[in-house]
Formats: structure tokens, sequence, C-alpha cells
């Protein structure tokens, strides 16, 4: 029989993740803010805990997939939280917070002898419902063949370093590249539509020449093209991933000047559009100061 494992946060990329974990045999426990979240996953055969606390007196390896560093920090470390568990002894930490909260947090766990795993993950809830996420975990050498084990369920999973805090830079890197990709993308395809291109033909062009990227391939013509703007991932996320960046980078003292773009144009978004928007929506900004619209036929 597997191991027990807990689970927190089943949100849009949560609830997904610990299916499969569920479906691969581990006994699930599990516990969200919103009761109907965890209503379906006990239908599906996990046990519902009542807090962060008691999720981690329930298993030694728990996992959590959360928004927000603030968030983070006050299920792993506030009242009833993590930290208080009575079994717990592993903490897999799938959100994105940063390198410095991330090795905050492990050294504040160690002292109460829980090992802090890095190992945020990407490929949107897509990604997350196929079971292949890219997971970047950073962790040990000695630890690599079981959290494999683990977390091969839900994606690919790529051994990016050994201390934390080295996931979520990669985390970060990759988040800004595509962010960048769907600002960028935003500006050319309204240059042309306002010239008189066609989108669709447009996005054919893009992905069969050397302009092919994430915002090409799948939020065009999936969420922007059909106004679904539906994707799953909102502006204020974006826009806190691409801060962290900033703040990762300016204190390496690496040159930011285009990711200040990036992080500018979805600062407009979220003041604009609204904060809990898609963050495909980052498109209007540029559509409604253009006056027109990229959408399909």
């Amino acid at each position: 029989m597997k191991e027990p494992i807990g689970f927190i946060g089943l949100g849009n990329m949560g609830k997904p993740m610990a299916t499969h974990l569920l479906n691969a045999g581990y006994p699930l426990t599990v516990f969200d803010t919103r009761a109907e979240a965890v209503s379906a996953l006990v239908d599906c055969g996990a046990k519902a805990a009542i807090s962060a606390e008691a999720t981690a007196s329930e298993a030694e390896t728990v996992i959590m997939s959360l928004p927000t560093p603030e968030i983070v920090k006050d299920v792993a470390l506030g009242p009833s939280g993590i930290i208080l568990g009575s079994k717990v002894k592993t903490l897999v930490d799938l959100s994105t917070i940063g390198p410095r909260a991330a090795q905050n947090l492990s050294a504040r766990l160690a002292i109460k002898g829980i090992n802090f795993v890095d190992s945020p993950v990407s490929g949107g809830i897509s990604g997350a419902e196929k079971g292949t996420l890219a997971v970047m975990l950073s962790c040990p050498d000695q630890q690599i063949t079981w959290l494999r084990n683990l977390l091969g369920n839900i994606g690919n999973v790529f051994h990016v370093g050994t201390e934390p805090g080295l996931g979520q830079s990669m985390k970060l890197a990759n988040n800004l590249l595509s962010a960048a990709a769907l600002a960028i993308t935003s500006e050319a395809m309204v240059m042309g539509v306002k010239a008189g291109l066609d989108p669709h033909i447009m996005l054919e062009v893009i992905n069969a020449g050397s302009g092919k990227n994430t915002a090409t391939q799948d939020k065009f013509p999936k969420a922007i093209l059909t106004r679904s703007f539906d994707r799953g991932f909102t502006n204020s996320l974006m826009h806190k991933d691409v801060e962290l960046f900033l703040e990762e980078a300016q204190s390496l003292k690496v040159p930011t000047g285009v990711a200040s773009a990036v992080q500018k144009l979805w600062q407009t978004a979220c003041s604009e559009i609204g904060p809990g928007a898609d963050f495909t929506t980052i498109v209007q900004c540029v559509e409604n100061r253009a006056g027109v619209k990229v959408k399909g036929t």
C-alpha cells in the first residue's frame, strides 16, 4: 500500500493534481477553504480534514498548491498551520512564491524537523488535467527517487537543483517568458488586425514561422479569437509572478528592461480590466487603445 499523502489547495490546478494522486492509489487527506472543493475530492475517495494542521496530522508527506506567497506562509506557519501537524515530516510546495520566500520557509520548517521541498509546476489547467505538467523539483540528491515516483503522477519531473529556491528561480524564468509572449503577441496581433489582416491567417503564418510561441499556439486560438478568455489564470497572478521575477533579477543585478515593460502592461491589465479577470484579457488593453478587436469569424 502506498504512503498516505496530505494535499492542501484544491483550486484549478490543485484539484486535478490531487485527483491524479488518488487515481495512482495514494490514500489522500485533503483540505481547502472551499467546502465544495473538498467534497468533490471526498466523492472520489479522499478523506476530508478541517485545517492544514489536521491534514499534517494525518500524513508524513503534505503537498500544497496555493496562489500567493502570503497564503503559502499562512497555511504553512500560521495558526492551525502545517507546522503544527503531529505527523508531517516533508512539505512539498507546488506553488509560486519566489526564491527568498522558499528559503525562509525552509529555514522555519527545519526548526520543527520538517523537510521543505521546493517544486513549482507549469503547464496550466490543461497540463494539470492531463498529468503533463513540468515539475521543477529542487531537493537533495538522496530524495530524488521517491519524489520522482510521487510527483511523476502529475507531470514530467525535472531535477533543477538541490537547494530551496532554485525551483522557484526556474519557475519565474519560465513564467516571465510566458507573460512576455502573451503581452507582445497581443501588440502584434492588434497591429495586424488594424492593418486589415485576418487574425486566423496571421496565426497560421506565425505558427509556421519564427514568431511561434505559447500565445500563438494556445491562448489566441482557444481563448482570444473565441472571446472566451477562459484559460484559468488571472491577471493578478501573472502580475505577481512577473513582480517576483523582477525582485529576484534585481537582487542578482540582472538587467530587466524587457521584463519591466511586461510588468507595466500586466499592471495596466489589473487596473483597467481587473485583477481577477483571465490573463488572456490583457489583449483588451491594446485593443481598447487601438479601437479594434482580435476575434474570429
